[in-house]
């Protein structure tokens, strides 16, 4: 590669709606690793406040039922969702993905049969078969992150298997077949490389839905028991009390909203560049 095809390609940039969801990103990011150090309040204090304050200085998103600081509770409660979310979407693209390269390139029997069972696990309503489990098992953050990645997983791998379908068959698999290479490496070298922007895009997806699904559990009292700061738990708490304050309900779902729509911008404007990059290699 020469100095002038380097060059224009690292001259392409990340899309503008795509920068701004990044920036909303680092903001939610920065605060869920600072805010405990500058949260004017504790997550769990109560009596900070009089029950349902208005928005104030001293309480930027008014207090709860029980005199909590609004704010400070959202503050906390960003480094679980963060950090609960991106672990299970993790774990559901590493698996999902290494599933599905592995059946398209085997395809045959092997793909046949791996998708059957796929298709079985995908056909349970996933909130049902995530209760169920965390009801058998019990409730916790691991339990809840590994619950969350065998859910998404199959989905991931079904979308990947569809894009790798498509290069399969390409002149350099074949190559690499015939050297000898393992399914593992082909997968690893050949295979992923040309699906990344996928990858991405069912990352973006995923770590969306999982903020959701997440919080969806959490709601349904099957996340960390109260007085913990999460948003899921916090709507639960504040939606029984809207008529007296919308506020303990608006504030963690406004920014549970803010993220998911944030994360989904920023990948898809990254895979896309991404893409743009490798047209623009062709083209040099």
């Amino acid at each position: 590669m020469n100095v002038a095809k380097s060059r224009s390609v690292r001259a392409l940039p990340l899309p503008p709606v795509a920068a701004v969801a990044a920036v909303v990103l680092i903001g939610i990011v920065v605060v869920s690793l600072t805010g405990p150090l500058w949260a004017p309040y504790g997550p769990a204090a109560l009596g900070d406040g009089d029950p349902f304050e208005a928005p104030s200085f001293a309480h930027l998103f008014g207090t709860d039922n029980l005199g909590r600081d609004v704010f400070s509770r959202v503050v906390y409660g960003s480094r679980p969702v963060l950090v609960m979310a991106t672990a299970s979407t993790g774990l559901a693209v590493i698996i999902g993905a290494a599933i599905g390269l592995l059946l398209a390139y085997w395809r045959g029997w092997a793909d046949e049969l791996g998708m059957r069972a796929l298709d079985i696990v995908m056909s349970i309503p996933p909130l049902i078969l995530a209760l169920l489990i965390i009801s058998a098992l019990g409730n916790s953050g691991v339990l809840v992150v590994l619950t969350v990645a065998f859910l998404f997983a199959p989905r991931v791998a079904r979308v990947v298997r569809a894009a790798t379908l498509a290069i399969v068959t390409e002149d350099y698999v074949t190559a690499a077949i015939a050297r000898g290479e393992t399914a593992l490496g082909i997968a690893a070298r050949e295979l992923l490389p040309n699906v990344a922007g996928t990858v991405f895009v069912e990352f973006s997806i995923r770590t969306g839905y999982a903020i959701v699904f997440i919080g969806a559990l959490s709601f349904l009292g099957f996340g960390a028991p109260p007085p913990a700061p999460e948003w899921g738990l916090m709507i639960n708490e504040g939606y029984s009390n809207i008529n007296a304050s919308f506020w303990p309900v608006m504030a963690p779902a406004a920014t549970m909203a803010a993220l998911v729509i944030a994360v989904n911008l920023f990948t898809e404007g990254l895979a896309r560049m991404i893409g743009q990059r490798g047209v623009s290699g062709l083209r040099e």
